[in-house]
């Protein structure tokens, strides 16, 4: 018998390489929407500390916050990085298909906005995040949804917290006249306008729609946050739409820092 990878999932619980605790809640009952939430080991007294909320790769329809490899990586990275973090586990085409990743990403913001506050009934949030110390990240599909849900904080004006930053790691970005990476593509035997017109088949123009090509999106400049990280990697199919993202993003009036790191010899 063959198990894919992206059908494998790992509970929740204390890591005992990293001390880093971990559990699962549940958004919305009427959707199913969850998220995962990690915390690194406490001081005492206890502090505050920044916040991560991370949506995971899989071209929208693999993968799970629940993955080992995601769930090993947020262990590592809350461990080090000494951060709280939201893994959110959005659900997936092709049952559900874009814009439904968006819209449940965006509703998991809103969610964890909520537990700022006193009344709030998620504990890890309440008392352990600072809640002007908030990053998005995501990997190449979750890329996209970080930066699409970093626009839509400025353009809805969603209070109560400062973003200050978002990481962006192989994202996928795609236009109608993509060039430069058909070696790669024929490579890989795939057309991302295909994959764009069955994953998002009321996307705006396929992929000249915003959500999928930054550059056609009028709301660019209006991104909140005053720091952006891309990583790219040489053999990357998206390595040239990750570079120019961040042209795009100085071009459009945006006022913040934006930096570009990037791996040699590594495929996406």
């Amino acid at each position: 018998m063959v198990i894919l990878e992206s059908t494998v999932i790992v509970s929740p619980g204390l890591d005992p390489q990293t001390s880093v605790n971990s559990k699962d809640i549940v958004i919305s009952p009427q959707t199913s929407l969850s998220a995962r939430l990690y915390i690194p080991k406490l001081t005492n007294p206890p502090q505050k500390f920044p916040l991560l909320i991370y949506f995971h790769g899989g071209g929208f329809c693999f993968e799970s916050s629940s993955s080992p490899k995601y769930h090993n990586h947020l262990n590592s990275l809350v461990s080090r990085a000494n951060i709280v973090a939201v893994s959110v586990e959005y659900r997936r085409a092709p049952e559900h298909l874009l814009p439904v990743p968006y819209d449940d990403s965006w509703e998991a913001i809103k969610w964890v906005i909520s537990q700022f506050s006193e009344n709030g009934s998620e504990s890890w949030i309440r008392d352990f995040v600072d809640p002007d110390r908030v990053f998005f990240a995501g990997d190449s599909a979750g890329g996209n949804i970080a930066h699409n849900m970093s626009i839509r904080v400025g353009s809805e004006k969603l209070g109560g917290f400062k973003l200050v930053g978002v990481v962006l790691v192989h994202p996928f970005f795609w236009s109608n006249d993509s060039t430069g990476s058909e070696p790669r593509l024929e490579k890989k035997n795939m057309d991302p306008r295909e994959f764009v017109r069955i994953v998002f088949p009321s996307a705006k123009d396929g992929c000249d729609d915003p959500h999928i090509n930054p550059e056609k999106d009028p709301n660019l400049s209006g991104l909140v946050c005053t720091k952006v990280l891309v990583y790219v990697v040489e053999k990357d199919f998206l390595r040239e739409k990750g570079l120019g993202y961040v042209e795009i993003l100085k071009k459009s009036g945006w006022s913040g820092d934006a930096e570009i790191m990037e791996a040699q010899g590594e495929e996406h």
